[in-house]
């Protein structure tokens, strides 16, 4: 009997020891979870995000990378289609050029008190001239003023010699110059350089006349048709020129005579 009694006893010893080490445990469980931080579950995962935020970057970036398996167009080539396709348009019908010169057939040009008129200097040269390439430019390029008497230009153009516009001017190879020199009491000139005319020695104040009309029908030149190369028509000829690919020369040339349809 005494030794069932030792058994039970024992046995109910032990059960309590087991029962007070499982609360122990999990007591130490409990206080554990309540000591753990409470974006614990967050920082599991910011690694994760922080990839994901770099890989948007990552793309923009390459997007940002300039392609090299894309033709490229050039400044050259845009300017070029450009130019043509304003030439297209700017250019005037024959039957509105054919009217343009008949109305400037007798036309003289006479000396304005708005356009003064430049002074003599030997050492002028056109400005940007050398910058002009082709045989065309060429007369504006090796251009400067030269002072003789009448006998000199009598000797060398005495049937292209002409009073124009206020002064005197002789005709070479398809361009009016100033005859500098010629004749002091007439020697009004608005602009100092070639003035292209053509084939034939026509005078240029009606070439000027013609090209002053044709660049009002399009919009350039809002001055009086006067045949006048003063500041007015020089700035037209100039806005002309740089829409349709010329040299911006601000005077008579032949690539602008020949744009506008007025060489013939």
């Amino acid at each position: 009997m005494l030794k069932l009694i030792a058994i039970l006893t024992s046995c109910s010893l032990a059960l309590i020891l087991s029962v007070q080490a499982k609360e122990h445990s999990d007591q130490d469980t409990a206080k554990a979870q309540s000591q753990k931080p409470k974006n614990a579950q967050k920082q599991q995962f910011a690694p994760k995000q922080q990839q994901q935020m770099k890989t948007p970057k990552t793309h923009v970036e390459k997007l940002q990378t300039p392609r090299t398996d894309i033709p490229r167009v050039t400044k050259e080539k845009i300017q070029t289609t450009k130019s043509h396709e304003q030439l297209q348009k700017t250019r005037l019908s024959k039957e509105t050029v054919a009217k343009i010169q008949s109305q400037h057939l007798n036309f003289q040009a006479k000396p304005s008190t708005t356009i003064a008129s430049v002074k003599f200097n030997q050492d002028y040269r056109i400005q940007a001239a050398q910058n002009w390439n082709g045989a065309q430019y060429e007369v504006f390029r090796s251009y400067q003023p030269q002072w003789h008497d009448q006998t000199w230009y009598r000797s060398r153009y005495s049937n292209n010699l002409s009073l124009i516009a206020g002064g005197w001017y002789f005709w070479d190879a398809g361009y009016w110059y100033p005859a500098w020199g010629y004749d002091n009491s007439a020697a009004y000139y608005p602009y100092d350089g070639p003035i292209y005319s053509g084939p034939s020695a026509r005078p240029f104040d009606q070439v000027v006349a013609d090209v002053q009309a044709a660049l009002q029908e399009q919009g350039y030149y809002k001055g009086e048709v006067d045949g006048l190369i003063g500041p007015l028509t020089r700035q037209a000829l100039a806005e002309y020129q740089q829409a349709n690919g010329l040299y911006a020369t601000e005077t008579i040339d032949q690539p602008t005579l020949s744009s506008l349809g007025l060489a013939g």
